[in-house]
Formats: structure tokens, sequence, C-alpha cells
């Protein structure tokens, strides 16, 4: 039995499909200036037409939001700086593929080397691309997923975007990696898809071979190779269990989330596109906790959104929730968001400087647009304007002072716009959590955006793995902020919301709750999971529960608490 990190729930029992990418190996060797030249641009031509087949055949099956990873992958690919320099060691007599080699590595060192994590990050892109591109100087077939016609566990060091992308849910049972964690691209690809992982599983591609049976336990975290009889017998009831009781989920679609002693909650979905709106609603989504719109901005190719567009994408979206609650948070772009048209300043660390509402705050012209489109889309739903990144009194005064004068120029031109739009902020940064109380005068709603108010509160970057263990959200000075936050606003008549990763986390769930609460957002298959717990809950024991961990000092007993209880 082979331990990993179950990535993705659900049970696997089926033959091992090996993932073995072609081994690279380059020799040194006499070569022909034009004919390398010619062998490196066909192979870069190659490259290009790859990626773009891959987001074709993705866009089948993913989000506009997880598509943008082959969008960073084609800039690559296109990056003149890039086949430039390796044009230029072929023309002083480096063959391509050595050539070709010799760059990427180069780059790949240089990126990883960087502190900042967006670069970090651009470092495994630059992996996958030049991967491909190699491969393809020297004619190497690169394993097609798209051409499994059985059903398979597939077994892989890693499987890249470009890989995951290729997975056919109808004959994908699941898969398991020697690498990888809970927040790797392929986890998150496997969540979307809801297909079984486990990851970080380490010694199964030397364990396994290619048409083994294994069972994959992607609810605990394990592979078990070679099982027996008996082990085959006892999983496949436990897979029937699983999927019988993920059935039975959708009885709650139309329920409230309501604990057993009558103290409601709200349950809402996490989007980036318009389109997962039909996702929220099919798992029982009481609204959209945040509308992630900076997608919007980073799929347009040559300028930013127009007014119109940017309409129709919010109109579609609070038509499409048929008068639920939609919190669009406005433009986030910066640090790890880049948009091609648009030059950041270079910065020793972007995610601490030039970005979301401290962008939109200086260049007020590319706020306004987009706060006049939401507005004209008011009238077609229940909106909620959120800014990102607020960290004093007088960015969110600023801000929203803006969304009202908009408001009055639209009137004033004719055009309706809803009386009861709600005004509110996320909670990210430290300072506005322990502000909250103050924030609360002027705000309509906050929004807990735990990914960021973790790794600020801890000071390490959750994308480091050496310092991931830092990443603790049920760290009791985390809940401590999260109280500040909650008792903030509850006391000037306020509600708060959760969207970071944490509001889905069936530990954190219960404390959540006891903390007081009020709206739940997160990925749309986490929605009923999250209401059969909560309908099993009591506000009170939760409260309790909540008070004893704000008293614990250390992560792991707080882990320990709620496990207790919720025996």
């Amino acid at each position: 039995m082979l331990k990993g990190i179950a990535a993705s729930s659900g049970i696997a029992i089926g033959k091992v499909y090996k993932l073995e990418q072609p081994v690279i190996d380059i020799k040194d060797r006499e070569c022909n200036v034009d004919a390398e030249l010619k062998c490196f641009q066909d192979a870069l031509a190659k490259t290009i037409s790859d990626i773009e087949k891959v987001k074709e055949r993705a866009s089948k099956n993913l989000s506009e939001e997880e598509l943008a990873i082959f969008d960073a992958h084609l800039m690559m690919a296109q990056d003149p700086e890039y086949g430039t320099q390796i044009e230029d060691m072929i023309k002083d007599g480096t063959c391509a593929d050595k050539a070709t080699k010799t760059v990427s590595d180069m780059m790949i060192s240089m990126f990883e080397s960087m502190e900042d994590a967006y670069f970090k990050e651009r470092a495994a892109d630059i992996k996958d691309v030049s991967y491909r591109l190699v491969c393809n100087v020297l004619g190497l077939t690169i394993p097609d997923l798209t051409a499994i016609e059985e059903e398979v566990i597939i077994v892989a060091e890693d499987l890249t975007p470009s890989d995951t992308a290729q997975l056919n849910k109808a004959y994908t049972l699941g898969f398991a990696t020697e690498i990888g964690g809970r927040t790797s691209h392929s986890a998150i690809m496997a969540r979307s898809l809801e297909i079984p992982a486990v990851v970080g599983c380490k010694g199964v591609m030397s364990t396994v071979k290619a048409g083994d049976t294994i069972i994959m336990d992607a609810i605990e975290g394990q592979v078990i190779t070679n099982p027996t009889a008996d082990q085959i017998k006892e999983y496949e009831a436990k897979k029937e269990a699983f999927l019988k009781e993920k059935e039975a989920l959708k009885i709650l679609v139309n329920e409230k989330s309501v604990t057993v002693d009558g103290h409601e909650v709200e349950l809402a979905g996490n989007i980036g596109t318009p389109k997962d709106v039909d996702g929220v609603l099919a798992n029982g989504g009481e609204g959209v906790g945040l509308y992630r719109t900076e997608f919007l901005y980073m799929d347009s190719t040559d300028d930013f959104p127009s007014e119109d567009d940017q309409f129709e994408a919010y109109k579609a979206v609070l038509e499409g929730m048929n008068g639920k609650k939609v919190v669009v948070r406005t433009l986030d772009i910066g640090g790890d968001k880049k948009l091609n048209y648009f030059e950041f300043p270079a910065e020793m660390n972007p995610f601490l400087g030039y970005r979301a509402i401290r962008l939109c705050l200086d260049r007020k012209d590319i706020f306004r647009t987009q706060l006049r489109a939401l507005l004209r889309a008011s009238v077609y739903g229940k909106l909620c304007i959120m800014f990102p990144m607020i960290a004093t009194v007088n960015e969110f005064k600023e801000a929203k002072a803006m969304v009202l004068e908009e408001k009055e120029k639209l009137i004033k031109e004719g055009v309706k716009v809803s009386d009861t739009i709600e005004i509110g902020m996320m909670v990210e940064i430290p300072a506005a959590a322990v502000l909250a109380d103050e924030f609360a005068k002027y705000a309509d709603f906050f929004s807990i955006g735990t990914n960021d108010l973790v790794q600020y509160s801890m000071a390490a970057d959750r994308m480091s793995e050496k310092v991931s263990y830092l990443y603790q959200p049920l760290n009791p000075s985390l809940l401590r902020l999260i109280k500040m936050t909650i008792d903030g606003a509850h006391g000037k008549g306020k509600w708060v919301g959760m969207c970071g990763e944490m509001a889905g986390d069936a530990l954190a769930a219960p404390v959540l709750l006891g903390l007081g609460l009020d709206e739940f957002s997160m990925s749309a298959t986490s929605i009923l999971n999250t209401r059969k717990m909560i309908r099993s809950l009591s506000k009170a024991e939760m409260t309790e529960l909540a008070d004893k961990a704000l008293k614990l000092d250390r992560m792991e007993d707080v882990v320990d608490l709620v496990k207790s209880a919720l025996k």
C-alpha cells in the first residue's frame, strides 16, 4: 500500500496506463546551420499548433478560468525573445536540439530562483512548453492521452496542464502521481472533472507496471498494488457506497442549509465565467459568492474589454442566477495575473504591490468602465459589488464614492440602475480584519479571502514548497482574525461571507459555523457535501467548539478538536 494525498475524492479499481514521457538524449554532432534553423522553426510551429489543439479539446471539459493556462503556454511558445535566443545559438553553430534545451534550461533555472510566486509558476509553464518543443525538434512522439479507448487509471510522475486537459472522463477512472499537492494544477483539474486522484504518491511509478490492476482510494489517499480478490471485493463495495452517497446528496439540491437547531447559512459558488452558473445551480448553490471578473480581462487579447462586452457578461450571470445574490469582485489583476496588453511596473514583490484595488484607484478610467458595466447590469438581478485587496478605510471610501458617482451619471443619462446594490469588500489583508468594526461603518458586507489572508498573516508564500507547512487556515491566529472580522461586521448589522478554499473544507466548516459565518462560497462540486455537514451540526455546539479552538495555540490541536467533535 502506497500513501499519498487525496486530491479529488473517489475510488477507482482498474488497469494501469503508465504515462512515460520520451527520454530526451542530446548528443554532440555535426550540423548544418540552415537545416537546423528550419528544423527548429518547424518544431516551434508544430508546438504552437499542438497547444492550440490541446486547448480546443480541453474547452469541452474545462472552464475559461482553467483554460487560461494554455494561453500562458501559447504566450511562452510565441515569445520572440525565447525563439530569438535559440536561433542565435543555432547560427553560432549549435544544433537545434541542444540550443533549445540549453536556452530552456537557463530560463527555467532563472525563473525557479526568483522570489516572486508569479515567476516561479511560470517556470512550470516553461518546462511544459520547452519539453514539447525539444521533443518536436528531436521527432519524439509525446503520448496522446486522447487516444485511450479503454477504462484505465493513469499513473505518472506528474501530469502537466496539457496532460490533464486531454483526459477523457469516459475512460479515465482516476490518476495517481508521484509528486504534487492539493493545490497543484493536476489536483485542481481533477476536482473540476470529478475524477478521483491521489497525488504525492511516492514510489508509485517504480512499483507498478502497465496493465497491472490497482486500487486507488482517493478518500484516504492511498494506492493498493497487486490487490487480492478480497481487497477488490471490499473496495468495490466502498466505491458503490461512495457513489450512492454522492447520488443521495442530490436530494439536497433544493434544501436549505440549516442546522439541527434551526440556524440557517447560505452556501454559494465561486465562478470565473458566465458558463459556470449552470454548475452552481445544478449543485444547489444559493448564490454566487465570488465572480472573478479578471478572466474577462485575461481572455481579451489586445485591449481592455469594452463596457458593452463587460455588461453582457455581468447581465448573463445575474439573469442566469434567477434573482439569487451575485457577488462580483472588481478587477483583481496583478501579482500572478498579468495581461498581454498592459505592462505592469517591475517590482520586487508584485503580490504586495501595484495590483487589484490599488491599480483601479490609480487607473480610474479602467475602473470606471467596469463600474458602469456593472451598474447597467444591476437591474437584471441581485448585485453585490466587492472590492479586492482593501487595506485602508480611505481606499474603500474612495472606491465606493466612484460607484455612486457613476450611478448618478447613468441615471442622468436615462439608464436604469438598481436601488438594491450592496457595496462590500474582501478581507484578505490582516490590517482590514483587525479594523473590521471600523470598515463595517461604510461597507455593506465582507467576504473573507482566506487564500491570501493565510499567506499574508503567516508571511509564507503558499506556492513555495519549502514553507508549505505554514499554510495553516485552522491556526488559532487565523481563527482570531476571522472572528474579529465577523464580530466587527455583526456589531454593525452587516453580513460576512468567505470565498477562499477554507469555506469548502470539511474540517473548517464546523469552526466557521461556530464563529458565526453567514455565507460559505466554494467550488460548485463542494456545495452539497458542505450542506449535508451543516444540516448535521448544532449551531450552539459549534459555537462552543469555536470558543475552545480560539483558546488553543496550535493548528494540530484545532484539527484534533474538530475531528473529536465530528465523531
